[in-house]
């Protein structure tokens, strides 16, 4: 019996959004951001496993990667061996590699970054996955956390659960869509939910507002919301009350610019 194949297999027709994600449209791609924050309180924090709002270096530096877990070290550990970090140059370019983890003990970076989009491991012992929070900072690290946090695993998770990302040099990103839910143990006290954008200038800037109690809310765009280069973008809220937990997605296109 002949093998059965479908339409989008042999080209002949499929919508625009899947040809983008399989790389069939030239200079596009997607992107998409989500993040969680299990304790919000009522100071505005990024929807991100960690306190307060996202960091960011001022110039460019060799970063530290650690655990907080002595079972994330390589080879050896029954946790996490290896993470891919992906982040961006002094000139907002693009750039990544691959860390080997010691534990507790911080690992320098071999390239320079002033945006860390994401981190993922790679490979693992017989847990499958990161037994501690995988960090990526820089100052003194003590029991694997460094003193300045720029993003991090979550316990887990395997990736990076952080609500930013940072349109990378020669790019600007279209976001059509995204979501943000909330929930509280007890109580249905206002949690607010807020898109930024920052630029280089450092002024924040807000793009969209909810307003929620316990549920989720998308956010469509009917004209997707332009992006420029080396503008971050993230997730941040704040609760009436404490001990909230937050989430967030959104999808982008990033398109490269006609100049590039």
């Amino acid at each position: 019996m002949a093998e059965k194949s479908s339409i989008t297999r042999v080209g002949t027709y499929e919508p625009f959004e899947l040809q983008v994600s399989r790389g069939q449209i030239a200079y596009h791609r997607t992107v998409t951001v989500f993040g969680i924050n299990t304790d919000l309180d009522q100071t505005e924090e990024t929807v991100w496993p960690y306190d307060g709002l996202i960091n960011h270096p001022t110039s460019e530096m060799v970063m530290t990667v650690s655990s907080d877990s002595v079972d994330d070290v390589d080879v050896t550990g029954t946790g996490a061996w290896s993470v891919l970090i992906e982040g961006l140059d002094a000139d907002f370019r693009e750039i990544s590699e691959v860390v080997l983890l010691d534990g507790q003990t911080g690992v320098s970076t071999t390239k320079q970054y002033i945006r860390i989009n994401r981190m993922s491991v790679l490979t693992a012992g017989t847990g499958k996955s990161n037994a501690g929070h995988i960090y990526i900072g820089s100052g003194d690290v003590t029991a694997g956390l460094p003193a300045v946090v720029y993003n991090l695993i979550d316990i887990g998770y395997n990736a990076s659960t952080t609500a930013h990302y940072t349109v990378p040099a020669g790019y600007t990103a279209y976001l059509a869509e995204g979501v943000f839910t909330a929930g509280q143990s007890a109580g249905s006290t206002e949690i607010r939910g807020k898109l930024v954008t920052m630029p280089p200038n450092g002024i924040r800037y807000t793009a969209a507002v909810v307003a929620i109690n316990n549920g989720s809310v998308a956010y469509d765009f009917r004209y997707p919301l332009a992006i420029a280069e080396k503008v971050d973008i993230s997730a941040a809220a704040f609760g009436a009350s404490n001990n909230n937990v937050v989430s967030s997605m959104f999808n982008m296109v990033l398109i490269q610019n006609a100049d590039q």
